[in-house]
């Protein structure tokens, strides 16, 4: 059953939670003003307003979400992707923000995806990945959040790295931390190698 965009609003991404796990992390390593902001499977819009709204675009391939998005933050631009083409001009975007989505996307849908980010990053871009992980030493954790997500495809960190390796990114593991009692999550800096 999928919760409803007002639901996963209330119960999966309060604020409070966005402040905890994603505010404060990002606030200790990256400076957003005046940066343009691509939040990639933005979905309700939950991380929106940690970014200017000048300068930010949130696309989701989901109707309901990008709909709810608009009516929760009117001040911000949402759009629905379906073909997986970025409205966007070629090295226009200091950064894309992924976060916790590519584990709901089957690693040969990501293909055109990565491609599509290098036409729109700046040179000095860089995409931030924040994603649940599988860790060696977490059985556990990775349990349960095998069981409690929805996400078919929780990767390790070694299979995060090598999904923007083999696309021609470098990447840096900035961050592996636990979220709450159940997840494990990874903080991740990829960039094209040119």
């Amino acid at each position: 059953m999928e919760l409803s965009p007002r639901l996963y609003h209330y119960f999966v991404r309060p604020k409070w939670f966005l402040n905890k796990f994603y505010n404060s992390m990002f606030q200790n390593c990256i400076e957003f003003k005046d940066k343009t902001v691509l939040d990639f499977g933005c979905g309700i819009g939950s991380s929106s307003y940690l970014f200017e709204s000048s300068n930010y675009l949130g696309v989701d391939c989901d109707d309901k979400r990008i709909n709810y998005a608009k009516k929760l933050y009117p001040e911000y631009n949402f759009i629905t992707t379906k073909d997986g083409l970025l409205p966007l001009s070629q090295n226009s975007v200091d950064y894309i923000m992924i976060l916790s989505v590519l584990h709901h996307i089957p690693t040969e849908e990501l293909t055109d995806s990565l491609k599509e980010f290098k036409r729109v990053l700046k040179s000095d871009g860089n995409i931030i990945i924040v994603e649940p992980c599988f860790f060696k030493k977490a059985r556990m954790r990775n349990w349960y959040m095998s069981k409690l997500d929805k996400g078919k495809y929780i990767r390790n960190e070694d299979e995060y790295l090598d999904l923007f390796r083999k696309a021609n990114y470098k990447t840096k593991v900035i961050k592996r931390y636990n979220q709450l009692l159940f997840y494990n999550k990874i903080m991740i800096y990829a960039y094209p190698d040119t």
